[in-house]
């Protein structure tokens, strides 16, 4: 049976939630156009809203497909106002996440609450045994980030992603789990 994660997740602070299309401006706005927070991303910060745009319905069509589930981070008391995303790409027994917030909500433990509520609920799946994500071996926010969350660093994975705000060919990066 394949992996099933909930259309919708709340912690004590936050709601985790399918994107609308409603959500590319404030999205924009907030952080996709940020070069501080693309810095140790996969994409380069966008220039324009229709960029922002163009990749929210990208995550509309996969969520609906079933192959990612890119959670809309909120906070509680405002689930229209997005200040992150959590995307979890389902493979057959592994659940492999990627993450971004809002720079004005750095340091206030919002993204190892997310993380911990996506893997807890990844991992009460009976067919799910890991959860896993990778960040590059000079990202020390996103290391603790996920330590916090109760991952275990595992190794270093030598040229392994392309970060083009960074560089054009691949970079370390350390990969880290939970598991069950």
């Amino acid at each position: 049976m394949p992996i099933s994660l909930p259309e919708r997740l709340q912690t004590r602070r936050l709601i985790l939630r399918e994107p609308r299309e409603a959500d590319a401006s404030p999205i924009f706005e907030a952080y996709t156009r940020d070069h501080e927070v693309a810095r140790y991303l996969v994409w380069r910060p966008h220039q324009t809203v229709h960029e922002t745009e163009n990749f929210i319905s990208y995550c509309i069509e996969a969520w609906h497909s079933g192959r990612t589930r890119p959670y809309v981070i909120t906070l509680h008391d405002d689930e229209h106002v997005p200040i992150g995303m959590l995307e979890a790409r389902i493979a057959s027994h592994t659940v492999d996440i990627g993450y971004v917030l809002q720079r004005a909500h750095w340091g206030a433990a919002y993204m190892p609450e997310a993380l911990v509520a996506l893997s807890d609920a990844a991992l009460s799946h009976p067919d799910c045994f890991r959860v896993q994500a990778t960040c590059d071996t000079e990202n020390k926010a996103s290391a603790s980030v996920l330590k916090k969350s109760g991952f275990v660093m595992e190794g270093c994975l030598e040229r392994h992603t392309v970060l083009p705000n960074l560089a054009p060919e691949p970079r370390p990066s350390l990969m880290f789990a939970r598991c069950r």
